[in-house]
């Protein structure tokens, strides 16, 4: 057990986090040179198209060092802040940490935040100083910051390309040496934590998990301590690159258990394995409970695929724990589910997956925030939809999520930046010169502002060099209206939002005329309305598509012609009151690309 290293690897976006991981592994000699290709460790089409890491992955290798063999566990872990729960799970099975930082581009926001997180776990870091081939590359200002960041000697920073090659050597040897090997009694009650899991169609449930006392044999009666259930083990192994059998799995190693568990509810990740014969006193404490941000409902284009779409979000459930469900129903769309999203980025990621990995053509709604509702009488109720909300009369006041963003930039860009967060209704807490002439922001942000396109506008305005972090912070009364768009009269519940007073106007106005845009022209007048309440505010017509009846008609009375523009008008009337309109998916999309 003393030759076991488990330690992840953690940085900001697109810092070279996966192709460190390809050298490592390359290095290593876990991977054949056959075998090859950059970003080994991203097995989903998704991750590499948009070169970006969506799901932590374990890999272990093998490495012999002074004549010693070791055993080193690698997690890759995402970069993105709308995927920190992955990252707050892979630190929960590690002791040690690599800090990869670009030198081009120097600390940003995620670093941070992700680095304050393995300091919470106790883990060992390890800074690695990656790009230094680059013509851009700073390495003396970024060490600057890393040290001011970590205190550490400077001595401590490596220097590395997880292009060339250089360093490699010496980030495993700074693994072996600075992170500890796990701590854990091989004799003691079988207590195993489980990480992550995924879905196979052949062999169900395959669970992830970290052994931290004790030992797991294949054949094994286990049981999983949250749900209560009991299984036996039909086989236990290895992660390498493919799933590897083997006979246990040590104390302090991290493989996986096949059990045949066919629903998806069975496995919780976070939970205990233990044995049933000789079960471990008390569970080890998962990881911090998720907390969705951004809410949207998701509906099916045909009513009978509603099924299909629970097994399908149940299945992605289990190797993405961070979505949540539940169902809802619609006027305009029917049947459909409620889900809870952890930004715009796993919002956008799930629907990607739905529509490769299980063939769904999915509806989103508008997604908005979840808000504490209080009514005259002091209760509350937590609104997810604005579908949700209760008469307006009943409604004492309404407090909306404020988030603490911290944005990392050049002084170059603050005026923009300062402009667009207060016009977001930002309050600037502070800022701080981090070094030369990089400065970091704090500001309280509404949540539901930043929601739909902040991230966007801010990577525009900064040419790509400011960078976003956030936590949810609190709760704060706000004037908020319920906006309802109507078409011809009728509500259409998914395209209403909850907005903010001073906003709901010009929303409304844009609103109205981006559908006049997406939706098709019928054989009547559609009237699009933006109403707060009973009071419309924007209006738009979108015109009737008109046959020319009067073209028979040459010379001859007037009479003739009116008859037939009557008896059109006539038909336009009786159109209007049995016709309905169909709104495209793309209008529900537009929405949230309104600039």
């Amino acid at each position: 057990m003393r030759n076991i290293r488990n330690f992840c690897i953690i940085a900001h976006i697109d810092h070279g986090k996966s192709t460190l991981a390809d050298r490592l592994l390359e290095f290593t000699k876990t991977i054949d040179n056959k075998d090859l290709q950059a970003q080994v460790l991203d097995s989903m089409d998704l991750e590499r198209e948009r070169g970006i890491t969506i799901k932590s992955t374990a890999v272990q290798m093998d490495y012999e060092f002074e004549g010693e063999k070791y055993t080193l566990n690698l997690i890759d872990t995402p970069g993105h802040v709308d995927f920190s729960y992955e990252v707050s799970r892979s630190i929960a099975a590690c002791e040690g940490a690599l800090l990869i930082v670009d030198a081009a581009q120097g600390i940003q926001a995620q670093t941070i935040s992700n680095v304050y997180m393995a300091i919470e776990n106790d883990l060992e870091i390890i800074p690695v100083l990656n790009k230094i081939d680059l013509d851009s590359a700073m390495p003396e200002e970024v060490e600057d910051q890393i040290v001011s960041l970590l205190g550490c000697p400077r001595s401590d920073v490596i220097r590395a390309s997880g292009k060339t090659g250089i360093g490699i050597e010496d980030i495993l040897s700074a693994i072996i040496n600075r992170v500890p090997a796990p701590k854990g009694d091989a004799e003691a009650p079988l207590q195993a934590l489980i990480f992550d899991s995924v879905f196979n169609s052949f062999r169900g449930i395959i669970a992830y998990f970290k052994v931290v006392n004790g030992r797991i044999s294949k054949g094994d009666m286990v049981k999983f301590v949250n749900t209560g259930k009991e299984y036996e083990a039909d086989e236990v192994g290895i992660l390498r690159l493919g799933m590897e059998k083997r006979n246990s799995v040590e104390c302090g190693d991290v493989g996986y258990i096949i059990s045949g568990i066919k629903t998806s509810k069975e496995v919780k990740v976070g939970d205990t394995i233990t044995h049933t014969k000789r079960p471990c006193a008390n569970a080890i404490d998962g990881f911090e409970e998720v907390k969705p941000m951004v809410f949207a409902g998701l509906y099916p284009i045909d009513a009978e695929d509603f099924e299909n779409l629970r097994a399908s979000l149940e299945k992605l459930q289990l190797n993405d724990a961070s979505l949540t469900f539940q169902p809802e129903s619609s006027v305009a769309l029917g049947f459909g589910f409620r889900c809870g999203f952890l930004g715009l980025l796993h919002m956008e990621i799930i629907q990607e997956r739905l529509d490769r990995e299980f063939n769904m053509d999915v509806i989103t709604t508008v997604p908005n925030v979840s808000y504490k509702v209080y009514d005259k009488k002091g209760r509350m109720e937590e609104v997810h939809n604005p579908a949700g909300l209760p008469d307006v009369a009943l409604i004492d006041h309404i407090e909306e999520p404020f988030i603490r963003s911290s944005i990392i930039t050049s002084t170059d860009y603050i005026g923009p930046i300062m402009t667009l967060c207060l016009g977001k209704r930002g309050i600037l807490i502070k800022q701080d010169y981090i070094s030369g002439n990089r400065i970091e922001l704090i500001f309280d942000l509404p949540l539901g502002e930043i929601v739909i396109d902040f991230y966007d506008k801010l990577k525009s305005i900064s040419r790509g060099y400011a960078s976003f972090d956030y936590q949810i912070h609190d709760f704060r009364p706000s004037k908020l209206v319920k906006l309802d768009i109507l078409l011809n009269g009728e509500p259409v519940d998914a395209l209403s939002t909850l907005t903010h007073v001073d906003n709901a106007q010009t929303f409304g106005r844009r609103m109205c005329e981006k559908l006049k845009e997406l939706i098709p022209r019928q054989q009547f007048d559609i009237a699009v309305q933006a109403a707060v309440g009973a009071k419309i505010i924007a209006r738009e017509t979108i015109k009737a598509v008109r046959k020319d009846v009067t073209a028979k008609c040459y010379g001859g009375d007037i009479s003739r012609k009116r008859k037939l523009l009557e008896k059109q008008k006539e038909g336009k009337k009786r159109m209007k009151q049995v016709g309905n309109v169909e709104v495209p998916q793309t209008a529900f999309l537009a929405v949230l690309k309104l600039d």
